[in-house]
């Protein structure tokens, strides 16, 4: 019978390639991985910065890469270490994916301690729509809702 795998072991990974990435300058000092039954399916960094793209996350770097290695859109029976913990982007993006459980190293504080605050953005969301600093403007509704209706009425769709 083998032991179970400390999840040191993960994070302390996670925290490697939030150290190696930034100081490669590929982005910011965040790493991440999923695991799933203790093997590793999946790592990412930061990548902000060297890819321009404002999505590149830890967490949704190693979420894409598990996904591909599983050749799944969900990543249920999976967990996901990160070095710090998961912005409101990667928190959904956790939660559309269907991990189970994240564990994660520094926090909110930590992160806005050197610039990284998304304090403002929890706030934002939790605003009703017309309080929100980014105005929200909703046109051609009904256009939109009859392609939710074809969905709907689709026989072969693959729901997720």
């Amino acid at each position: 019978m083998s032991l179970p795998l400390d999840p040191r072991t993960f994070m302390a990974r996670a925290i490697e390639l939030s150290r190696l990435h930034m100081e490669a300058g590929e982005g910011g000092p965040f790493g991440a991985v999923v695991v799933k039954d203790g093997v590793i399916v999946g790592e990412g960094w930061n990548r902000v910065t060297s890819t321009c793209d404002p999505t590149a996350h830890a967490e949704v770097t190693a979420i894409r890469q598990a996904c591909a290695s599983l050749a799944s859109f969900s990543l249920q029976g999976c967990e996901i270490y990160t070095s710090c913990e998961p912005c409101p982007m990667c928190l959904a993006a956790i939660y559309w994916a269907r991990l189970g459980r994240i564990y994660y190293a520094n926090d909110q504080a930590d992160a806005a301690a050197i610039s990284f605050d998304d304090a403002w953005l929890y706030r934002e969301v939790a605003l009703p729509l017309p309080d929100r600093s980014l105005p929200l403007t909703q046109l051609m509704r009904e256009e939109a809702l009859a392609v939710f209706r074809a969905w709907d009425a689709k026989a072969d769709k693959i729901r997720y």
